[in-house]
């Protein structure tokens, strides 16, 4: 029998030794030998030429296999490596021009959209210097706010107390310490002051505020029918079929009724949503009414602006600053100390009509301006255009190139901070069906969630925060689009810049899809349903808890016996 601890094969009656096989001389380079056999196969090689020439050759090609196991990429031709070597020195000006259109994108937003609306909302009476400011914190809508949103800053600083009471309470002393600390915080809190009640609420089904009676702080009414005939010295909210103002209200009326008549006199604003509003008295600021009908009549006196979005406007009294006007029809015959800007179908000015401002009207066909009226300065006319574009107008091109740019450099922003999750949502987008399917049920059932959030005060951060991400999943729903777009056109990829490529190709045909008269809007709607859909798809993958794989045993064949020679 053959000695096992001797790996040089033994041959012959003599048993001299014989040269090592390959089997052996692989195992002994990869260094799977035990001691005693390595040593007997490093004395065998020294003296035998034959097996030292196999043993080298062997190593060689162990060496070789091993670095093209480890190898990831082959090396690029010396053209391509020189392409790429002056492609990134060039990417410094791509960013550069990155950079610009970001600039120029943040511009046409601002100049579009932001600017004009905070116009609209500084003449309206909002304020142009913070708008959130006056709705939460001026006590527009409730003033109740400020002293809920003091209560959250200290609630929010106390949590934060006490969380870096718990992260560093090895320093400051024992766990104890730190509960004394949270514990010392909410007995400060508790002992603040509670804010005094300043409001009284009355809920029947017909109010009446006598022309005696006097309320010393806002009231909050839900009736059928409200009248008004005493003072409130504060706000007055109220939402019923009918209201009537005869009275004095020193503050604002914020109110949503059928019928809104103040005969009275309001020291603030009056904004309301109602289907018809009569002004006879005196409003110290501003009107912001939408709904059907408002009537101004010859004794109303309005010191501030009038803004309206409703059916038809007729003012007749006198207006202390600008009028403006959307929708349905308007007539003024009264006095205006301002301007009067108008998008509407239709515009009258009566003969006893003062305008003291210039005069902008966008309707259907040109205002009617009787001879009598006083104007300081002609009607600047536009015809309205429904949703028609000028395509002979080089401005219109322009900014269709700002926009395409601000889209494609909004993919790049997302492709390269999260790449895996971009690879994976333009994956689900090759998914037509799902897609779609997935995009129709989410967007309006996020939107509905958001707005019902919005309704209660716990869950009204949440309902905003929800809808502006809504907001962004829809652009990202758009790149995602394009992306998949470049995908079908020039082939599959994973890696970042191609894929990034491809989106632009694919946004630059989607903005061209969405130009054409009468298809561009429903084209532009699949793409949002689409990539929204791929979105939310890619969003539940991740979210969906990861199983662990089992893997299956394997069966050993059992060693087959062999018969010792």
């Amino acid at each position: 029998m053959s000695d096992p601890a001797n790996p040089v094969s033994q041959e012959g009656p003599d048993r001299t030794m014989d040269h090592l096989d390959e089997i052996t001389c692989l195992m002994y380079a990869e260094r799977q030998l035990d001691r005693e056999r390595a040593q007997a196969v490093s004395a065998h090689t020294q003296e035998c030429a034959a097996c030292r020439i196999l043993l080298r050759a062997l190593e060689r090609e162990s060496r070789l296999l091993t670095r093209a196991m480890l190898e990831e990429d082959e090396p690029l031709p010396a053209r391509l490596a020189q392409f790429q070597t002056h492609s990134q020195r060039s990417f410094q000006w791509i960013w550069g021009l990155i950079f610009a259109l970001s600039a120029t994108g943040l511009y046409a937003l601002y100049t579009s959209f932001i600017e004009p609306w905070m116009t609209r909302l500084e003449q309206a009476g909002l304020g142009g210097t913070s708008l959130l400011s006056v709705l939460i914190s001026q006590g527009a809508f409730w003033k109740g706010w400020q002293s809920v949103i003091t209560l959250v800053e200290v609630l929010a600083m106390l949590i934060v107390a006490g969380f870096a009471a718990v992260i560093f309470r090895r320093r400051i002393g024992r766990r104890g310490s730190a509960l004394a600390l949270v514990l010392t915080g909410m007995c400060a809190l508790l002992s603040l002051p509670s804010p005094a009640s300043a409001a009284e609420f009355r809920h029947e089904d017909r109010v009446t505020i006598g022309p005696d009676e006097v309320i010393h702080s806002d009231l909050f009414v839900a009736s059928g029918r409200v009248r008004v005939e005493g003072t409130i010295e504060g706000d007055l909210i109220a939402a019923g079929g009918e209201i009537d103002v005869t009275g004095h209200v020193t503050g604002d009326i914020l109110s949503s009724s059928g019928t809104l008549v103040v005969s009275g006199q309001v020291d603030g604003n009056v904004r309301s949503y109602a289907g018809n509003m009569t002004i006879r008295g005196k409003i110290g600021h501003n009107v912001l009414i939408a709904g059907g009908d408002v009537n101004v009549d010859r004794d109303a006196v309005v010191t501030g602006s009038v803004t309206t979005f409703g059916g038809h406007l007729t003012v007749d009294g006198q207006v202390g600053r600008d009028v403006l006007a959307a929708g349905g029809t308007v007539s003024i015959a009264g006095t205006l100390g301002g301007g009067l800007k108008v998008r509407s179908g239709e515009l009258s000015i009566s003969s006893g009509a003062i305008v003291k401002g210039p005069v902008d009207f966008e309707g259907d066909n040109p205002p009617e301006v009787a001879s009598g009226a006083k104007l300081a300065s002609p009607v600047h006319f536009e015809k309205l255009k429904h949703g028609e574009d000028d395509y002979r107008n080089a401005r219109y091109y322009m900014w269709r190139v700002i926009w395409c740019a601000a889209y494609i450099l909004f993919g790049l922003v997302l492709f390269k901070v999260m790449p895996e999750f971009s690879a994976e949502c333009v994956g689900m987008a090759e998914r037509y069906g799902p897609s779609l399917g997935v995009g129709l049920l989410s967007i309006p059932g996020i939107f509905v969630g958001s707005i019902i959030a919005c309704v209660t005060i716990v869950g009204l951060f949440i309902g905003v925060s929800t809808l502006f991400l809504l907001w962004a999943g829809i652009y990202f729903g758009l790149v995602v689009a394009a992306a998949a777009i470049g995908q079908w056109l020039l082939g599959r990829t994973r890696e970042s810049w191609p894929l990034i490529g491809r989106m632009a190709l694919g946004m630059v045909l989607m903005r061209v899809a969405f130009a054409i008269p009468k298809v561009g809007g429903w084209v532009k709607l699949g793409a949002v349903i689409w990539g929204a859909g791929a979105v939310a798809l890619a969003l539940y993958s991740r979210l969906q808890p990861k199983l662990p794989t089992i893997q299956a045993a394997t069966v050993q064949p059992a060693p087959v016996a062999t018969p010792a020679l």
